[in-house]
C-alpha cells in the first residue's frame, strides 16, 4: 500500500528524497576519503619505523643566530655509545650521516641521496632487505665499498636486470651492490625508496668530503624503543644525557634537537580524524535538510488524504495501522533516496580517487552506515506526520472536504 502511494506521486517522491540522496552520497564520499587518508597515515607511520626518536645536531643560538636541526655537528660517536650504555629504554641506536651523489651503472646514472649507517639503522627506520643481505660486521669495521639500493634507485640503474653482486660507481668510487631494500613508497618527505645505504665508516672515508664533518661526528642519531610507552622516558633521558655530555648550563639552549616521530605523525593522524568528523558533520546537515523535506511532504500528504484516512478507519483500520502506513511511506522514500545516494557516493569516491588522487577506503561498513542513516532519517522525520494521521477522528475525517 505504501509502495502504491509513493508511486502515485513519484515525481514528488523523487524531489522529496533529493536531500537524502545528496546527504548519503556526501557521507559516503567524506567517510571513504577520511578512512583512506587514515589508512595512508597508518602506512606512513609503519614506514617511518615504530617507536622511534630522532636526534639532530643543531638548534643552538650562535652570535645571535639560531641554527635549526641538522645545522651543527654536535653529535658524536661518544654520544651514541653513551646512549647505548645509559638509557635502558634505547633498544636500538644508530648514528647516520647523509649526502647527495650520482650513482652510475654502465650507461645508466641516477642522482640520489646516500646514508652512512650503523647496524641498528634497519630496526630504527623499519627497513627490510628483500634481495641480497644486510652489511656484515666486517663491512662496518673495514669501511668496505658495499652498497644497498633503495627500490627506486635499483629500478633506475638496473631495470629488470639482477642488481645484487653488480658493481656501481658512487660518485667516483666503485662499490659492490650487496642488497636491495623493500619498498616503502612515498613518505612525509618524498620518495623513501630513492636512496642508497653504505656503512657509516665507508661514508666518512669515501663519500663525505674531508672537511664536511669533524672526526667521529654524526649528523643524526636514531633511537628505537621496544614499546611506544617507553618513548617519553627515553626522550627525557636523552635530553638529560646529551645536555650533561655537551656541558650545557642550566637555562642555556640545547645544541641538539630531539624529535619523537611517532608523536608527530600521531598528531597529524588526530588532525585528519578531526577533519573527517567535521566533514561528516557537514554532510549530515544535508541529511537533516532531506529529513525535514520528508516530514513536510508527509504532512501535506496527510492533509490531502484525510478522507482516505477516515474511510480506512471506518472499515476497521486502527490508529496503529494508519500510523504504520504513513511511517512505511516515509521510510520507503528515505530508503530509495539512500540507495540512490549510496550508488552516487560510491561513484563519487571512485572519481575522487581516480581524478583527485585522494586515498579512498570503500568498505561494507561505510555502506551499512549510510543505509542506517537513511533508515533513521525516515523513522525520525516520518514519525510526527504518521502519528498525526493516526490521531484523526474518523467522523471528522469523513466530513472533511478536501
Amino acid at each position: 500500500m505504501a509502495m502504491f502511494a509513493v508511486r502515485g506521486n513519484w515525481m514528488r517522491s523523487v524531489l522529496t528524497a533529493l536531500g537524502v540522496i545528496i546527504g548519503i552520497a556526501a557521507v559516503i564520499i567524506m567517510v571513504s576519503v577520511g578512512q583512506g587518508t587514515q589508512a595512508e597515515l597508518d602506512r606512513t607511520i609503519a614506514s617511518l619505523g615504530s617507536n622511534r626518536i630522532e636526534v639532530w645536531g643543531g638548534a643552538s643560538r650562535m652570535g645571535g643566530v639560531r641554527g635549526g636541526a641538522g645545522s651543527q655537528s654536535s653529535l658524536t660517536d661518544g654520544d651514541i655509545a653513551a646512549i647505548r650504555a645509559e638509557i635502558p629504554e634505547a633498544v636500538y641506536v644508530a648514528g647516520q650521516i647523509r649526502g647527495g651523489t650520482q650513482v652510475v651503472n654502465a650507461e645508466q646514472n641516477w642522482s640520489t641521496q646516500w646514508a652512512g649507517i650503523q647496524p641498528d639503522y634497519f630496526e630504527t627506520n623499519g627497513w627490510e632487505v628483500v634481495e641480497g643481505a644486510r652489511f656484515g660486521e666486517r663491512d662496518y669495521s673495514s669501511a668496505a665499498k658495499v652498497v644497498i639500493l633503495g627500490k627506486t634507485t635499483r629500478e633506475k640503474l638496473f631495470g629488470d636486470a639482477e642488481a645484487v653482486g653488480a658493481s656501481v660507481r658512487v660518485g667516483r668510487v666503485p662499490f659492490t651492490v650487496v642488497g636491495v631494500l623493500k619498498s616503502k613508497g612515498q613518505g612525509p618527505w618524498g620518495d623513501q625508496d630513492d636512496l642508497i645505504l653504505v656503512p657509516l665508516e665507508t661514508a666518512r672515508r669515501r663519500l663525505s668530503g674531508p672537511m664536511s664533518l669533524p672526526p667521529g661526528a654524526v649528523q643524526s642519531i636514531s633511537v628505537g624503543t621496544a614499546r611506544a610507552e617507553d618513548l617519553p622516558a627515553a626522550e627525557r633521558q636523552l635530553n638529560d644525557l646529551l645536555r650533561q655530555r655537551h656541558k650545557i648550563a642550566p637555562g642555556a639552549e640545547d645544541d641538539f634537537t630531539v624529535r619523537n616521530l611517532t608523536e608527530m605523525v600521531s598528531a597529524r593522524t588526530q588532525t585528519t580524524r578531526l577533519m573527517s568528523l567535521l566533514l561528516g558533520a557537514v554532510a549530515s546537515i544535508s541529511l537533516v535538510v532531506g529529513g525535514i523535506g520528508i516530514m513536510n511532504i508527509m504532512l501535506v500528504s496527510v492533509t490531502e488524504r484525510i478522507r482516505e484516512i477516515g474511510l480506512r478507519m471506518a472499515v476497521g483500520a486502527g490508529p496503529r495501522e494508519v500510523q504504520l502506513q504513513f511511517l512505511a511511506e516515509a521510510m520507503l522514500i528515505s530508503l530509495a533516496g539512500g540507495a540512490i545516494g549510496i550508488a552516487l557516493g560510491i561513484g563519487g569516491a571512485l572519481l575522487a580517487e581516480e581524478f583527485g588522487s585522494l586515498p579512498v577506503a570503500l568498505n561494507l561498513e561505510v555502506i551499512l552506515m549510510a543505509t542506517g542513516f537513511s533508515v533513521a532519517t525516515g523513522l525520525f522525520f516520518g514519525y510526527y506526520p504518521a502519528r498525526k494521521a493516526s490521531q484523526l477522528d474518523p467522523i471528522e475525517a469523513l466530513r472533511h472536504q478536501g
